[in-house]
């Protein structure tokens, strides 16, 4: 699906590449990249994307804290993360080009708007001179155009206003980048025309703007070659791109209609989660009920409330509102109904870091509640996976009749991969445990399966099913408000002793590279692409290292111990200052060694390869 017309430069194959747009927060380089990524996807190459959103909601124009970018890497093989470093920086100012240049590698091509490099704009940024003129980018491929300019003048008949003509400039920006990678228009004409259906001069504008960057690059031979990037060899099947957030939304619309349950979630807003909420809005036709409540506790209770009456509940935050939520998820403990809680980690504390990403939340979701109060907890690795742990999440729930926390991270919320589309068949089915009648002299709440320790489903209004509930501790059967103190005991531990038979259901660990060895890497969560990658090339080096991901965080998988000590060194990466590691050191008393950052920013491959390899090199002495 390359552009048909004639390119009097010549063309070069090349298997992996990185673009990274960035520009003001009102530029839009989180509309353009999601269109190169979607025309990437629909052309088959492999992809990773990596959004990276301003915190200022209104920060002034051209300054730092408004800068927004959005990195792509595609490639014609299997890939794990958006790149360490770009390829192609697109810099829409002098805010965008000081803010991302450390990102861009030493020879890449640097694509600036000339127009926006003027005096003010330059001061404003603490430029004292003009970096497209005083010899700074040197070391770059700079490739100056005005593009604010030539998007007027490719607009000269249009009748929008002036203001409205600037703002299309982002896509002749997509323009001259599709021109140097080869890319098609026609899913970007296609979503114009869509998006602005009834506004046809925007559909023009923004057409003329698109085909304008085209025509600009091919006239000037912007560049000395352009290049191809070969479609990916993956398993067959239809593929869609996809974002953590959206997968996680549809993996529990999936698993409400396996269980044939009303999916209600009630959820405050809070980035980077609210786009979960929504996205299960567009769903009523598939009997999901949403729920904007007025603040965190609201909102987890309503989903307690719901899934007392018989459906899958869930609510959505991040950090702070899983601090809010602590009180009643003890409720839903005690309890004992199924409910998912996600969190979405993002930097902090407090507001923190809103858009940038984490995976500091480990310790709060295990422990952050008062009393004995155990929740199983599972994590995400990719935006794909978020899909799978969702359904996951909800299996756990429904099966052992506990709340589930659900921990993904703004990395992988709002990054996309494509996604191979299951077969329905495929799926498993859930199958939650209602009680019918009564169990006993009356109905008896906590009786409970033998294998799982989960009490029945009595959905209220059932005849015959009268029973008690809420948050004063239960007796063991009847259900009764109890103060004896050996049946507190006895309830502590049976609930606790619920959790930890969810590992029996577990399937035993993948692990990549030798079953022992020097080197174990052990991860959880959004920082499984960056291992992976690293893992993948240090095996291809013959070095003895393997790779172990934890989806499963409470409990553990069963085989975890016995992994753990057939390699001579355990190293955990972790986006915090490492909780994971505290956990195995006490749990299996294994001398973890933690590789840690804090920066809002993911790992990447060649910086966990490099860490790695010393590991391996200090072995050896």
């Amino acid at each position: 699906m390359e552009d048909k017309k004639t390119v009097s430069v010549p063309r070069e194959r090349v298997d992996d590449v990185v673009v990274r747009f960035a520009g003001d927060s009102g530029d839009g380089m989180q509309l353009v990249g999601s269109q190169f990524s979607t025309t990437t996807a629909v052309l088959g190459n492999d992809l990773a994307t990596y959004p990276d959103f301003p915190a200022e909601i209104r920060a002034p124009a051209g300054t730092l804290p408004g800068v927004s970018g959005y990195q792509i890497r595609f490639s014609s093989y299997d890939i794990h993360t958006p790149g360490s470093v770009a390829d192609v920086l697109v810099a829409m100012n002098p805010a965008a080009l000081k803010m991302n240049l450390i990102d861009l590698k030493k020879g890449g091509t640097l694509i600036v708007n000339s127009d926006a490099f003027t005096t003010r704009n330059l001061e404003r940024v603490g430029y004292s001179s003009n970096p497209l003129e005083d010899h700074t980018l040197d070391g770059y491929r700079l490739v100056k155009v005005p593009i604010t300019d030539l998007t007027r003048k490719a607009l000269e008949s249009s009748s929008i206003p002036s203001k409205e003509k600037d703002r299309c400039k982002n896509f002749f920006a997509l323009g001259i980048t599709y021109w140097l990678y080869n890319r098609s228009t026609d899913v970007t004409e296609k979503w114009i025309k869509d998006k602005f259906k009834a506004k046809p001069d925007l559909v023009e504008a923004n057409l003329l703007a698109l085909k304008g960057g085209i025509e600009y690059s091919r006239a000037v031979e912007l560049f000395q070659s352009t290049y191809v990037v070969p479609p990916a060899k993956m398993p067959p099947g239809k593929y869609r791109s996809i974002s953590g957030n959206t997968a996680v939304a549809l993996g529990f619309i999936t698993a409400a209609q396996r269980a044939g349950l009303t999916l209600f979630q009630g959820s405050y807003p809070i980035t980077p989660a609210s786009d979960i909420l929504h996205e299960l809005s567009r769903y009523k036709h598939f009997g999901v009920v949403t729920f904007q409540a007025e603040d965190e506790i609201a909102a987890i209770t309503s989903v307690i409330g719901a899934s007392f009456a018989g459906c899958l509940g869930i609510t959505t935050t991040s950090g702070p509102g899983m601090a809010l939520k602590g009180e009643a998820m003890g409720l839903a403990v005690m309890t004992e109904l199924p409910l998912v809680i996600v969190d979405i980690q993002r930097g902090g504390p407090s507001t923190g870091l809103p858009t940038k990403t984490e995976q500091a939340d480990l310790l709060m979701a295990l422990f952050g509640r008062h009393a004995e109060s155990p929740l199983p907890v599972v994590a995400a690795a990719t935006a794909g996976d978020c899909f799978w742990m969702a359904l996951e999440a909800s299996r756990i729930a429904i099966e052992h009749m506990t709340p589930v926390i659900l921990l993904t991270d703004g990395y992988i919320a709002n990054g996309s991969e494509p996604f191979l589309i299951p077969a329905v068949e495929d799926l498993p089915v859930l199958k939650p445990r209602f009680a019918t009648s009564a169990n006993g002299a009356g109905f008896q709440p906590y009786v409970r399966d033998e294998r799982t320790l989960a009490r029945e489903w009595a959905v209220p209004g059932t005849p015959g099913l009268e029973h008690r509930i809420g948050g004063l501790e239960k007796a063991d059967i009847t259900g009764n408000v109890s103060y004896d103190p050996l049946n507190h005991e006895h309830m502590v531990h049976t609930r606790a002793e619920k959790v930890a038979r969810i590992a029996n259901d577990l399937p035993p660990l993948e692990i990549y590279g030798p079953d022992s060895g020097e080197l174990l890497v052990v991860g959880w969560g959004g920082t499984y692409g960056a291992i992976h990658g690293a893992v993948r090339r240090a095996v291809d080096k013959k070095l003895s290292v393997a790779q172990v991901h934890l989806r499963h965080l409470n409990p553990m998988p069963n085989d975890l111990g016995d992994i753990l000590k057939r390699y001579r060194k355990v190293l955990v990466p972790e986006l915090n200052t490492g909780q994971l590691s505290l956990l195995l050191r006490a749990k299996y008393l294994v001398d973890v060694i933690g590789y840690n950052k804090v920066q809002g920013r993911p790992f990447g491959t060649e910086e966990i390869l490099t860490v790695i390899e010393s590991h391996l090199e200090a072995n050896k002495s």
